[in-house]
């Protein structure tokens, strides 16, 4: 069934301009609750499959739990299915990261992964970092933690691909294409019973077209949710479980990245460089990276990957993520890598950057968290793909010792799903290393959040990371979620960026194109305002429209309407908030940090997004 679902599905498209207008007098979806459209599909009979073992996203935290599970399953020589959804067309089209790859995981889970082909092409060969001024850049020593000795510079992209390959090798069904929609509860609310996946064929007014085809519902023992940052579904589970105690709250930032082919003469290969400073102000969470790798040696291509962080608690309206990135690359230093260069890829991510003190309680009944999907990112280390793989592995490792004395659900005629806590899974991350190496850290990220703001932030970290080790009696909070910290328009200096000259810097959407981006025309649009109102109303007259202008990928703006309008509180308007949905390539910016926390993204029919390369 799965099989025939996919070849419905699109693989190719350009990027382009298609907009969805939202104008007054609309209905509203209610804030606080999972979402459901209503339409003329709600009570359609759907296809149901059973599984033991449910994960959704095909990530390095998912697979790698796919991986370990039926590891252990094989040895033991029991016949228990797995299954791993993915969203993107491909497994790894929705990947990117920076990314330094720690193989402490990776020579756990798979130990002879260099003769099996694992693309860690380039070791690190040198660390080097530097605060920047616009013209120059002052070396400063590394924190322990960012040392990069015998770890490996990869493509995220490519080194997911082989995953899923290990995967299936060992009897993994792996099914990209196909989007985890809604959560499945049981009928008291009280358990996860699995997952549907996203309906084919839905047309923008809600009403089935002629190539529909109902998602079906895969149901399991236990799910495990692996969507990475901030997932549609991660996120209803979290509030409907109620996982994070009163006040808790993960706070992120946005990482943007390019990856370019130069010459020779510019490439030292393997290294690792780390940047703060400008071009952003003292008060605003940054770093960048430049990282020089092959994704072949045979083939004799000199890459670099490079991008920047930008915490999303900052506090100018004016202050445009991209833009920063852009003027950055045209520092002396950089500039001189990328001369004569070619950008291949662009893409853009959101990143948890709460550590420990944000992380929520990862088993509940019939579910687990995995991966960024729950928050494990070392932010000093600037690295997550370690830490996502160990927590797939122990997830793994608590379901088969529940479900190896079973009899599997995919062998009975008409299965009794009966859901399992995974409450085993919580006390093996709390004895993990991945613990210990989040205590070690929690109070680096939150140091930032003092006067002296960058100075401040790096005075601490330094005292904290080369001699305290972590072992102080107390841990720092977080200043205040990141929608909440924008000031008024009023209260912030405008910021002056260059225009892109079209060789070192890029027009935004000349670089979406590079993403790959693909999105059935003839949807309804996955980015859903609750109130079709609120950002006409507060967000564009108290802090000049942000979504404009912290979302990488054009999606949003605020256009001039012909004719004045009147809104439902009876003011005037002349402005409409228009989403250009088909650009958009998932990074849930705009879900974490719109100040009225009014669009919530979903998942857009599966296959749709970007088709990442070497990110």
């Amino acid at each position: 069934m799965l099989s025939a679902l996919r070849s419905t599905l699109p693989r190719t498209g350009a990027v382009t301009r298609i907009a969805v207008c939202f104008a007054p007098r609309a209905a509203a979806f209610h804030a606080g609750r999972p979402l459901a459209r209503a339409s003329a599909v709600d009570e359609v009979e759907r296809f149901v499959d059973n599984t033991d073992v449910l994960i959704v996203g095909a990530g390095p935290a998912g697979l790698s739990a796919a991986i370990r599970f039926k590891q252990l399953a094989n040895d033991a020589g029991k016949d228990l299915r797995v299954m791993v959804i993915e969203k993107g067309a491909e497994v790894g089209a929705h990947m990117l990261s920076g990314n330094v790859l720690e193989p402490r995981a990776l020579n756990e889970l798979i130990p002879d992964w260099k003769a099996k082909g694992a693309p860690l092409n380039t070791p690190v060969s040198r660390d080097k970092m530097s605060f920047l001024t616009k013209t120059s850049a002052i070396p400063i020593p590394h924190p322990p933690h960012m040392h990069n000795h015998g770890n490996y510079i990869i493509s995220l992209n490519q080194f997911v691909r082989w995953l899923g390959e290990q995967a299936e090798e060992l009897g993994v069904e792996v099914y990209p294409g196909f989007a985890g929609a809604k959560p499945l509860l049981s009928a008291d609310g009280q358990h996860v019973v699995g997952v549907q996946v996203g309906d084919v064929g839905i047309g923008k007014d809600g009403n089935p077209t002629d190539n529909y085809e109902p998602g079906m519902q895969i149901r399991a023992p236990v799910t495990i949710f692996a969507e990475g940052c901030h997932g549609s579904l991660t996120k209803q589970m979290i509030r409907h479980f109620k996982l994070r105690d009163e006040g808790k709250f993960q706070t992120y930032g946005i990482g943007l990245k390019e990856v370019w082919e130069v010459p020779k003469e510019n490439h030292e290969m393997g290294l690792v460089a780390h940047s703060i400073g400008w071009p952003t102000d003292f008060k605003t969470y940054q770093g960048s990276f430049l990282y020089h790798w092959t994704d072949a040696p045979e083939n004799g291509r000199y890459l670099v990957s490079l991008g920047m962080v930008v915490g999303l608690d900052y506090w100018n309206v004016n202050l445009r993520p991209y833009m920063e990135f852009q003027r950055w690359k045209h520092h002396p230093t950089i500039a001189k890598v990328l001369q004569g260069g070619t950008c291949i890829s662009y893409g853009a991510r959101a990143l948890n950057e709460g550590g420990l003190q944000s992380l929520p309680r990862l088993a509940f009944p019939g579910g687990a968290l995995v991966g960024c999907a729950a928050g494990f990112m070392n932010v000093p280390k600037i690295k997550g793909t370690h830490t996502a793989m160990k927590s797939g592995m122990l997830a793994a490792e608590a379901a088969f010792a529940q479900l190896q004395d079973k009899e599997s659900v995919a062998a009975e005629e008409e299965p009794v799903v009966e859901p399992l806590h995974l409450q085993s899974y919580q006390t093996a991350f709390e004895k993990s290393w991945i613990y210990d190496e989040l205590y070690q850290v929690r109070n680096v990220r939150p140091s930032f959040h003092n006067p002296l703001g960058l100075y401040g932030g790096i005075m601490w970290s330094g005292l904290d990371t080369l001699f305290l080790k972590g072992r102080v009696p107390f841990t720092f909070s977080h200043g205040a979620p990141d929608h909440t910290t924008l000031l008024p328009k009023s209260e912030c200096p405008p910021i002056d960026y260059p225009k892109p000259d079209g060789v070192i810097s890029f027009d935004l959407l000349e670089n979406v194109a590079r993403t790959g981006t693909n999105h059935n025309h003839n949807q309804p649009a996955h980015l859903r305002p609750r109130d079709l109102e609120v950002q006409v109303k507060q967000n564009l007259p108290k802090y000049d429209g942000p979504e404009a202008k912290f979302c990488p990928a054009g999606v949003y703006e605020y256009v001039e309407t012909e004719q004045p309008y009147t809104l439902s509180d009876g003011t005037q308007a002349n402005k409409k908030f228009v989403i250009n949905a088909q650009n958009c390539i998932h990074c849930k910016t705009c879900d974490i940090k719109d100040p009225a926390q009014n669009i919530d993204w979903t998942t857009p029919e599966g296959s749709g997004g970007p088709n990442y390369v070497l990110t």
